[in-house]
């Protein structure tokens, strides 16, 4: 369709042709009621044939339109003319980066200012849960002022579901030469040529290729055809810039090698991670500052582990020199390892399943044997001292969470649940601190006087505060506001606190707080960085993470588990009875500073944003969502379709989790009301009554209500788990239940419990009978891929256990040496 001059669209007068291609014609037009120059893009009338379709695409153009960030371009309205659908967005004034692209490779600096603005206008885009898919130079526009706008958000996915025999190559641009058609495959990603569903981390890849391409002057991937193309995108690496004439610094490089994995758990598992790289070379905070690529030589990053899996702790020896730590490697079990900086080799120690806590000045390792997972970063185990030169471990005290030695080796700070609180003792019986929450990363002073810790409110939250507390138990925060926080550690001269974090999303960098509150930034790390220790000559021991948490399952008709992870943070609540909607949040990076509560069909459709908060349980009906706000203190109530947010008060209590009662009028809470320990409470929303009715410590975050509504069946604090009356009765074991068992399921009739053992990995879900304690086999859940994985859970099934879902944790650790940070 041309328009010429004059034609009206709704309010809006074409002036001129922009341009045209595969994805319709642009055009330079007035908008008559405002007065202002706009870009309207005619899509071709096919778009228009498949009215689902075409709505799913509104619907994200309206997201779109709610970006409002200065790096992706503003959508200003969408339309239909004579059968033909349109989008009216901003007037650019400038060229496509393809155009300023068309002379050879963008300069240095400019390539990497570019690059800035892309990763930081991905980065909003994806908090709100919109992949672009088709991110590619024709898509990136620089204005004359230099400022980058990403273009077309959302058309890309449109073209593909227009496509009716699901061409991949759909959105190609026509060419008439044969280099050009090459123009979105070049950009594509390994699992959008194998034709597999594409998160956030495609355009990640497509970044990583249109980088490399600015500073080589040449495509990664472009070959004579498309299928030679897509083969070298699954199968090749791009050529070494060196090859292509290009003088790029090495840390640039890792970047555009980082972004262009062929697996997506190997690339920047977030844009944001990808701007705070870009950022960290340079130094600046906005992208439109110059960028400065060179990178001091006074810090050195020395890489001490090779493998692939997960480092929860690691830790220097008493000279400095060497590092011992505990890994799960390839999927294995957790073991204890010693290496030297220098040799990719690392000394097996002989602890399977035990996990590195600590190393004292006198040679000693304090061990947790029989370590494992009890809820969201939470774990445990016996706590044991070993000699570093090896011999037999010498058990101490059970179910320990953190150790960490006295100065002279002779004492221990430890942390441990006890009464439905966490305590902080020192020496061991010592009550210093007790917290509702959870408390991580304990750290005697270098005089023994004072412990340093991480306090954590929320249980399931890795939010927190830098506390010091001293021997009498007089404690003091000395930092906090922090939404990600891990690691801490005390400086070489121990003036300072040294510790990991960040007040937006889970990218932490190492930050130093005196003892009178001075903060100040030590080192950005790109990524989730966690600090393990501090030598005493002022080395850091660290690791760089990438964390996800997804979901999987079996839905509806379905013969094999599916991947329904959605960001970078995918925590599965629940489950609808029929199987065909699951509820998740996301708290990570792409769940932005509040989280987001996501609902999502089953069928593979997008996930669908509710709002802000921690998702929680979706009603029996369906129609409401109940989410957890800012703190912890409010409830809110999200409708999934028409309908407005309501807030419910729970007087003050601090909400660990919360779900619908099967009448769908109350509602049940696990929480903490002051300094009380966390008990089960219902509350009525229509009289804000809240009444307690489990004892003291029960239950956990993990509590499952009987399809009747009469029970809940919970574990009991340091009890196995148990029944507990909702209205009237007794509590009542559950006969043959273990240990670490946590409940996933009622059967329909309420006479079997299905539960899954914490922390043991697979998971191995069993039904008990409630009457006989006959347990019974039912599945074994584990993601195909093992490594890194942590932890699975929570499980969620439909009442005829036709369907189940579970989300698992996966961390995978780079572990460095770092010289040279002051």
């Amino acid at each position: 369709m041309s328009l010429g001059e004059g034609t009206r669209l709704g309010p809006y007068e074409i002036v001129a042709p922009l341009g045209a291609g595969g994805m319709g014609e642009v055009y330079r037009a007035r908008d008559t009621r405002l007065g202002r120059t706009v870009a309207v893009k005619v899509l071709p009338a096919a778009f228009s044939r498949d009215e689902d379709r075409l709505r799913r695409f509104e619907q994200e153009a309206r997201a779109v339109s709610l970006l409002n960030h200065p790096n992706v371009v503003t959508l200003y309205d969408i339309g239909s003319h004579e059968g033909s659908p349109y989008v009216v967005s901003e007037f650019l004034e400038g060229a496509t980066l393809r155009e300023r692209m068309n002379d050879g490779p963008v300069p240095l600096r400019h390539a990497i200012d570019h690059a800035l603005q892309i990763a930081h206008g991905l980065a909003a885009a994806h908090a709100k849960g919109v992949v672009h898919r088709d991110l590619k130079p024709e898509n990136v526009f620089v204005t004359r002022d230099g400022l980058v706008k990403i273009l077309d958000f959302g058309l890309a996915k449109l073209s593909r579901l227009a496509d009716p025999e699901g061409d991949t190559m759909a959105t190609v641009t026509p060419a008439t030469e044969p280099g050009l058609v090459l123009g979105t495959a070049s950009y594509m990603s390994p699992e959008q040529v194998r034709g597999e569903a594409a998160d956030h981390r495609a355009d990640i890849f497509a970044f990583g290729a249109m980088l490399y391409e600015m500073l080589s002057g040449q495509r990664a991937f472009r070959r004579d055809s498309a299928v030679e193309t897509m083969s070298a995108i699954l199968r090749e690496d791009p050529p070494e810039f060196t090859d292509c004439g290009a003088v790029v610094p090495p840390a640039i490089e890792r970047i555009v090698r980082h972004c262009l994995a062929k697996d997506p758990e190997k690339r920047f598992q977030s844009a944001r991670d990808l701007a705070y790289a870009l950022e960290a070379l340079s130094g600046t905070t906005s992208s439109q500052q110059q960028a400065d690529v060179s990178v001091s030589n006074e810090i050195a990053f020395r890489r001490i582990v090779f493998r692939r899996g997960f480092v929860p702790a690691a830790r220097f020896d008493p000279s400095g020199e060497n590092v011992y730590y505990s890994a799960t490697w390839d999927g294995a079990p957790l073991e204890v390892f010693s290496a030297h900086p220098g040799s990719p080799e690392s000394r097996v120690l002989g602890f399977t399943g035990a996990g590195l806590l600590s190393i004292s000045r006198t040679g000693e390792m304090a061990l947790a044997l029989r370590r494992r997972s009890t809820g969201a970063f939470i774990e445990l185990g016996t706590l044991a001292r070993a000699p570093l030169a090896g011999g037999a471990a010498r058990e101490i005290l059970d179910d320990v969470h953190f150790a960490d030695w006295s100065p002279d080796g002779k004492q221990f700070a430890i942390v441990r649940e006890a009464e439905g609180k966490v305590r902080l003792e020192f020496p061991i019986g010592r009550v210093l601190f007790e917290s509702t929450g959870w408390i991580s990363n304990p750290r005697v002073s270098p005089r023994g006087d004072a412990v340093a810790f991480l306090d954590h409110p929320m249980r399931g939250s890795d939010s927190g505060t830098v506390m010091l507390v001293d021997r009498d138990g007089r404690g003091r925060s000395l930092s906090s506001g922090w939404t990600s926080s891990g690691g801490l550690a005390w400086s070489a001269s121990g003036e300072e606190i040294w510790f990991t974090a960040t007040k937006m999303g889970n990218s932490r960098s190492i930050r130093a707080v005196t003892m009178d509150g001075r903060e100040r930034t030590v080192l950005v790390i790109p990524g989730i960085g966690n600090l393990h220790d501090v030598s005493r000559s002022g080395r850091l021991l660290m690791s760089r993470e990438s964390a996800k948490l997804g979901i999987v399952g079996r839905p509806p008709g379905a013969g094999e588990e599916r991947d329904f992870s959605w960001l970078d943070w995918s925590l599965l609540r629940d489950v609808s009875a029929d199987g065909r909607w699951i509820l998740f949040d996301e708290t990570g990076e792409g769940g932005g500073d509040e989280g987001a509560v996501y609902i999502r069909a089953t069928d593979g459709s997008p996930a669908i944003h509710l709002g802000p908060g921690v998702a929680m349980s979706l009603s029996p009906d369906g129609r409401h969502v109940l989410s957890i706000a800012g703190d912890g203190k409010d409830m809110v109530i999200l409708p999934t379709g028409v309908g407005e947010a309501r807030t419910v008060s729970a007087q003050g209590s601090v909400i660990h989790s919360a779900q619908w009662h099967p009448d769908g009028k109350r509602i049940l809470l696990s929480a903490t009301r002051g300094e009380d320990a966390v008990r089960a409470y219902v509350l009525d929303p229509a009289d804000g009554s809240l009444r307690a009715f489990t004892p003291p410590g029960v239950p956990s975050m993990d509590f499952r209500v009987s399809p009747d509504g009469r029970w809940i069946a919970a574990p009991g604090g340091e009890a196995h788990c148990g029944i507990y009356p909702i209205e009237e009765g007794e509590p009542r074991p559950i006969p043959r239940a273990e240990r670490w068992d946590r409940p996933a399921h009622w059967s329909g009739d309420g006479r079997t419990l299905y539960v899954a053992p914490r922390g043991k990995l697979p998971a191995r879900v069993e039904g008990i009978d409630l009457e006989t304690g006959e347990r019974t086999f039912w599945k074994d859940l584990m993601p195909a891929d093992p490594a890194g994985v942590l932890n699975v859970g929570p499980i969620r099934m439909t009442p005829d256990l036709s369907c189940y879902f579970y989300s698992y944790v996966r961390l995978l650790s780079d572990l460095y040496v770092v010289d040279g940070v002051a």
